[in-house]
């Protein structure tokens, strides 16, 4: 309960009482199972803990997102959010985090601006994001298709141990977990001694992954970590330099950014805020080796049912599956849209394929609990049945 007096202009004291509405108690707040790919489900706790601090944090008498990114206040935010970061990743020393404004689509072109040397890179095609991170590079200097899984409608991760890469070569680009298409690479490409650059976008902290076998890696954060419009890059130092393509704008040399502590401009002070919650939230429930095992144990329930399914199937080869993004069909069009159409009157929304390739898509990410798997499968037998 809040009290508020108000002093009126002839004198009286009029003492108005306002309840806070919280979630939970004045009235019940619909959840729905949100297997959006992104922006994506956020865990509960963290969204209570940001609508609690929404108009004064801890004490600061403002919102974050009414702070200055020069202040105190949100210097201690932005360097906790990176060393928890470093926390979970395990990251070296001599790798710089950087927060920035944008997504994956503006990292298409800032890698070949940054790291693009001799004018050439080698592209592994998985899907509709590397495709486009590779017409990107195409701008810049000779972008060359190392490999694709095109042939198969990117139902599988191609064979990465014995790439035709060259000399000249500058680095090796992959997205290693396919958001539309559902694939994930659990063993990475043989580079041959050179940079391997990672859009790990759709399975950031989603378990463990050792930073060392990367020159560059860097996350969309919308799809497991906060909301849209922010940047993670993790970038070894060594490839922090002044030397970047003519033309490079100011903004995109990652080297300005490391140098000025991701404050060169004002950064996306709130999206690196939720960011930093989430972090504590992962460190607080067992860190990355048990988000692993629990993705592990959700996507295991999932696959477990598509495969015994005489209605739905998976549609990516087994051994390429995603932890975080599953794909099915029906095989027939009208059957899909009726499943999509009663799944969200009950409260699994967002199942829709991505508009490329249709059919279903269930985005089961870090804040996606195992109680809304297992209701989803529910949902889905009790439709086969129906609609035998």
């Amino acid at each position: 309960m809040v009290v508020i007096a108000l002093q009126l202009y002839f004198g009286l004291t009029v003492t108005l009482v306002c309840k806070l509405v919280q979630y939970g108690e004045e009235r019940k707040v619909a959840r729905v199972y949100n297997f959006s790919a992104g922006p994506a489900v956020l865990p509960e706790e963290v969204l209570k803990e940001a609508a609690e601090e929404m108009l004064d944090y801890k004490g600061s008498g403002m919102s974050v997102m009414e702070m200055s990114h020069r202040s105190k206040v949100y210097d201690t935010i932005i360097k906790e959010a990176e060393a928890d970061l470093r926390t979970l990743l395990q990251i070296p020393d001599n790798y710089k985090v950087l927060f920035l404004q944008g997504g994956a689509s503006l990292l298409f072109a800032s890698v070949p601006m940054n790291l693009m040397k001799n004018r050439k890179a080698g592209y592994i095609l998985t899907g509709q994001w590397a495709k486009k991170a590779f017409a990107e590079a195409k701008i810049y200097g000779e972008a060359v298709e190392l490999a694709s899984s095109a042939d198969a409608t990117f139902s599988y991760i191609p064979d990465c141990s014995d790439l035709p890469i060259t000399e000249d070569m500058d680095y090796v680009y992959i997205c290693e977990n396919n958001t539309i298409y559902g694939t994930k690479y659990h063993k990475l490409p043989d580079t041959k001694g050179k940079i391997l650059v990672s859009d790990v976008s759709s399975c950031f902290l989603s378990e463990p992954m050792d930073v060392t076998k990367y020159g560059l890696v860097y996350a969309g954060v919308q799809k497991n970590v906060g909301p849209a419009g922010t940047q993670v890059v993790i970038i070894r130092e060594d490839l922090l330099t002044d030397e970047v393509l003519p033309g490079t704008p100011t903004m995109m040399k990652f080297k300005v950014h490391a140098d000025n502590d991701s404050l060169y401009n004002t950064p996306p002070s709130y999206g690196i805020y939720i960011c930093g919650k989430v972090f504590k939230w992962l460190l607080r429930n067992g860190g990355l080796e048990a988000m692993k095992e629990q993705n592990v144990k959700k996507a295991k329930v999932l696959y477990d049912f598509l495969d015994e399914s005489g209605m739905f199937q998976g549609t990516v080869r087994k051994e390429d599956r995603s932890l975080m993004n599953v794909p099915f069909v029906t095989g027939n069009d009208e059957l899909d849209a009726k499943f999509i159409k009663e799944a969200t009157a009950a409260g699994f929304v967002n199942l829709k394929g991505h508009r490329t390739v249709g059919g279903m898509r269930a985005s089961i990410y870090n804040a996606m609990p195992m109680e809304g798997v297992e209701k989803l499968v529910m949902f889905m037998k009790k439709f086969e049945q129906e609609n035998q």
